[in-house]
């Protein structure tokens, strides 16, 4: 599966300043590491965001958004944003991210 390339470098923007930033193809699309622990990445068009167990139904009660699905069943923490809302509030959704991934001991 291809992934937005223009998405990708957006994130990629904004997480430039990031300490242990690394990239990896993963779920057909490109993950945005941080200390091994995944943030974020994209999927097509749409942004793939770790926001944790924790925050998970919070995230999926909000407009454009769905669970992560990638292998039929739900990945409990993980969400898909779609396009619509990426325009607005990416930098939100990908510090979400960031942040989860950031209370995770590095790998």
């Amino acid at each position: 599966m291809a992934y937005n390339e223009e998405l990708v470098e957006k994130v990629r923007e904004l997480l430039q300043e990031s300490d242990g930033l690394t990239e990896k193809q993963m779920f057909g699309g490109l993950a945005f590491m941080l200390n091994g622990n995944m943030a974020c990445g994209v999927v097509g068009e749409e942004l793939m965001v770790r926001v944790g167990p924790d925050n998970y139904q919070e995230a999926l009660g909000e407009r454009y958004t769905r669970p992560m699905d990638y292998t039929g069943r739900p990945l409990k923490g993980m969400v898909y944003v779609e396009e619509d809302a990426i325009a607005a509030d990416l930098d939100e959704w990908v510090n979400r991210g960031v942040e989860f991934a950031g209370s995770l001991p590095p790998k």
